[in-house]
């Protein structure tokens, strides 16, 4: 187990739950904790226990991006070569939250801003909480933008809009994140840490196979051709009918209850 206090793990009843921890310098990203997020995404990729994860920040506030005053009292510079493979090395986290086959739920409060908005985008869904703000941050602090915040935001909202965010960096509120279609509910700030491990646990207690096949089909749909994805569709359609958990909602259904899913 993860020894690494700035990255926080607890799995309960497949859930499992990672923190980031700075909340002294809400939640800043610095090398231990892109290490320990890093570390945490890879257990949660490869952890037959966990069929879910919700990712938050301590303190009130999710993750205002890299730490800026740790850069500027920075003395000296590592090499060229050296700062591009280790950010690269980094922004594992996101790949890994975005292609894990488990559903990834982020919850927003405070603010998500810089690398800590990349993150969050790099989630299934997003929880905000109604005061949260919401920025791309980095060309304000001469930044082009990390941990693929480019990526999933043209995904989301189209290149004019990504655009847009990126070159003028305004920061949006819950219900224009909202209305632009970033985040996924907005919900009052008292209700955000229930309204999110309620998002996440109801994920962890579904077919997990399935819901890991749906989001590969969605990932499939950003890069391969029609006919590439019809076929992987016809592919997992059919591993999923296959499944221990198919066979026991199509039990339910003639019986008229809730199917009990078991991730297998």
């Amino acid at each position: 187990m993860t020894t690494n206090t700035t990255v926080l793990q607890h799995l309960d009843a497949g859930l499992l739950t990672i923190t980031m921890n700075r909340p002294e310098r809400r939640n800043a990203l610095n090398s231990d904790m892109t290490k320990g997020l890093v570390e945490a995404a890879h257990r949660a990729a490869d952890d037959p226990e966990v069929r879910a994860v919700l990712l938050k920040g301590a303190g009130g506030t999710f993750c205002v991006g890299g730490d800026v005053k740790a850069m500027a009292e920075a003395k000296g510079a590592p090499s060229f070569e050296t700062k591009v493979s280790t950010l690269r090395e980094r922004m594992e986290v996101s790949r890994l939250l975005h292609q894990m086959q488990k559903p990834v739920v982020a919850q927003i409060d405070g603010a998500a801003a810089g690398a800590g908005l990349s993150i969050a985008l790099a989630c299934d869904l997003r929880v905000a909480a109604a005061s949260a703000k919401i920025t791309t941050a980095f060309a304000k602090v001469g930044l082009s933008g990390d941990f693929g915040g480019t990526y999933f935001l043209t995904q989301l909202l189209g290149s004019a809009k990504a655009r847009e965010l990126y070159l003028t960096s305004p920061i949006l509120s819950a219900q224009e994140a909202l209305a632009l279609g970033m985040v996924t509910k907005v919900v009052p700030d008292a209700e955000v840490d229930a309204a999110a491990r309620a998002l996440a646990l109801s994920l962890a207690e579904g077919p997990s196979v399935t819901l890991g096949y749906i989001k590969r089909n969605i990932n499939n749909a950003e890069t391969m051709t029609l006919e590439a994805c019809f076929d992987a569709e016809a592919v997992h359609h059919s591993r999923c009918s296959d499944t221990e958990d198919h066979k026991e909602a199509a039990k339910a259904f003639v019986e008229k209850r809730a199917p009990v899913f078991r991730g297998r």
